[in-house]
């Protein structure tokens, strides 16, 4: 979640924020970072600046720096200026802020801090709860890279400025809120095909910023040769047959799968470390050979580069269900595609999603031991399995209770409450019965061929 990362509001410079209104809302006291905020760095202030303080005092409001420099630059900002400071502040270590709120004598939600580095400024402000005004940086002249930092908070306010939920916090026009019912607003992404693709831009690079500022250690290492011990295995079907299923589609998402897997098989995953689907398959690009497959956008079936990799994803999910790891990521979708297989039903058999790079699939290895992921196909059939140095004293299974299909108003649901259960491996008794999956899932096939005895 990139939330810790946004200001409350967003502004080209200092002169642009209306300090009246923040009076007039409660605010009475701001605390002012110097260098890239109000001048460029290491720079006195100017005769603007200058005027503008005045202003802001005349208003009412209090003001103090806070600025990471040393007590000679502050002082010689400041020449013309009547503010109190701290100095060193160490931004964003909250040490220096609460200084400053005790300067205002001011309580925190009285108070905004206004800067220049999302890094800096505004995390070191939201960790403490305090309102924040992110402005735009002031360049020096003639410089063009602006630094990797720079860059990333760039991508950050780029996200912000669409995510509406959390942008403009401070100023926001309470008349706005007295238009349509929330319910009967459509999401940004569902009005249109180009809103969409915005949207999912917009998804990924949060993916890719979130994975740059994570410490999770991904695992890597791929081995040719298998770990000793069988922990779990399954297969399920490359391509479906059956009414109403377009042949092509599905031998296109085969080839995804086989192309996915040869990513995937042989990786070692060491204790502490993480699987990531889209961290070991990376983008589906047509330049990897990567056709148009079945996928899922807005609960209904259609094709897309790289479609069917969920039933790669969801295999995986099944095997890892049935062994001692842990799943940290799972986005579930519809698990009623098609008919149950000869009307044998098979809990797990689908439903997990996946979308590049934004709904991953990841799972963490918490045992002692090195684990194993092997992943291959046949002509017809995926196989996957999670193998281990040596075995646990523990065997794991997946049960399902109450299956049934309803129907809701024009449409059916599958039921279901699906459990992992864990089991003593010598005497057999059951440890543990976790609910994994509470299963909803709007049918997507014909609904008359859902057997009349599971139809409630």
């Amino acid at each position: 979640m990139l939330k810790k990362y946004y200001p409350y509001a967003y502004f080209k410079s200092v002169f642009d924020i209306d300090y009246k209104e923040l009076f007039d809302k409660g605010i009475k006291g701001l605390i002012f970072d110097i260098d890239n905020t109000l001048v460029h760095h290491g720079d006195d202030a100017t005769p603007e600046i200058e005027a503008l303080f005045r202003k802001i005092h005349k208003i009412g409001l209090k003001t103090v720096l806070l600025s990471n420099n040393d007590d000679e630059r502050v002082k010689r900002f400041i020449k013309n200026i009547d503010t109190p400071y701290v100095c060193d502040a160490d931004k964003p270590h909250p040490s220096g802020y609460e200084k400053a709120l005790k300067i205002l004598d001011l309580d925190k939600a009285n108070t905004v801090v206004i800067g220049d580095q999302i890094f800096v400024d505004i995390i070191g402000a939201n960790n403490l709860h305090i309102p924040s005004i992110l402005v735009h940086y002031i360049k020096v002249p003639g410089s063009k890279w602006p630094g990797f930092k720079r860059i990333i908070e760039m991508m950050i306010l780029f996200i912000y400025k669409l995510d509406r939920r959390y942008n403009n916090r401070l100023f926001k026009n309470t008349k706005e809120n007295t238009k349509m019912p929330k319910k009967q607003r459509k999401l940004f992404c569902e009005i249109s095909p180009l809103t969409y693709a915005i949207s999912v831009k917009k998804n990924v690079l949060t993916r890719h910023i979130k994975n740059i500022l994570s410490k999770e250690k991904f695992a890597k290492k791929v081995s040719d040769t298998k770990l000793p011990h069988l922990i779990s295995s399954c297969s399920s079907q490359l391509i479906k047959r059956g009414k109403g299923i377009d042949p092509v589609p599905q031998q296109n998402k085969a080839e995804n799968i086989r192309i996915a897997c040869s990513r995937i098989n042989g990786l070692i995953i060491h204790p502490g470390e993480t699987f990531s689907f889209w961290n070991r398959v990376g983008n589906t690009t047509a330049r990897k050979g990567y056709k148009e497959g079945r996928v899922i956008i807005f609960g209904k079936l259609t094709t897309g580069l790289g479609g069917g990799l969920c039933n790669l994803a969801n295999t995986i999910h099944r095997v890892v269900l049935e062994s001692p790891l842990t799943d940290t990521e799972v986005h579930m979708h519809s698990d009623a595609l098609a008919p149950d297989k000869d009307g044998i039903r098979i809990p797990m058999s689908a439903g997990t999603s996946v979308n590049y790079n934004y709904e991953d699939y990841r799972f963490k290895n918490n045992t002692d031991q090195n684990i194993q992921l092997i992943s291959w196909c046949d002509e017809d059939n995926l196989y996957c399995e999670i193998r281990s140095t040596k075995s646990f004293p523990n065997t794991y299974s997946i049960s399902e209770e109450d299956h049934h299909f309803t129907k809701e108003g024009d449409t059916y649901y599958r039921v279901s409450k699906i459990f992992k259960d864990t089991y003593n491996k010598k005497s057999g008794k059951l440890l543990k019965h976790d609910l994994i999956h509470d299963n909803h899932s709007e049918v997507l096939f014909d609904p008359e061929l859902i057997p009349s005895d599971l139809l409630r």
